[in-house]
């Protein structure tokens, strides 16, 4: 299951949703990001206010489809689920959700650090926050390519 959605979501309820969908499961691993107070790390640079997310309906569910399809060949993945938030969200809120249920732990970590490994990257969001210093986008981070990189080799 991929989502794209304003709307806030459930960890309990969808994990146990990825928990149904896989009984023979050996593991259920979960990810869950929050927009950060503070961008450049604890306490460093302007304080986050908003986040705005904006993204092409379609083409960024098609995208996060290939991660998932890239991740279901390379490991044993039984289910596995998205969501990324849309729109305008305050410092704290949940802003991405990723689920994955494997035959073995490292099968279900790998894939959960490689799906947003490669949505930290690839996907087709795009974020202006606002600080109490003003209004910007945000530049994919130099960091995000070197963890996406690793699995490139």
């Amino acid at each position: 299951m991929i989502r794209v959605q304003q709307e806030d979501f459930s960890v309990a309820d969808l994990y146990a949703g990825l928990r149904a969908q896989s009984p023979n499961a050996g593991a259920i691993v979960t990810f869950t990001g929050l927009v950060r107070e503070f961008y450049q790390g604890a306490g460093a640079g302007p304080r986050v206010q908003t986040l705005f997310l904006e993204h092409y309906p379609g083409m960024t569910e098609k995208a996060l489809q290939d991660i998932v399809d890239q991740a279901r060949e390379r490991w044993e993945v039984i289910a596995c689920q998205v969501i990324h938030r849309v729109g305008e969200l305050q410092a704290g809120e949940q802003i991405v959700y990723v689920g994955v249920a494997g035959t073995h732990r490292g099968e279900a970590f790998a894939a959960a650090e490689f799906i947003m490994d490669y949505l930290k990257t690839r996907a087709p969001f795009w974020k202006r926050q606002q600080t109490d210093e003003g209004s910007g986008w945000i530049e994919s981070r130099a960091s995000d390519d070197e963890a996406r990189s690793r699995w490139e080799q």
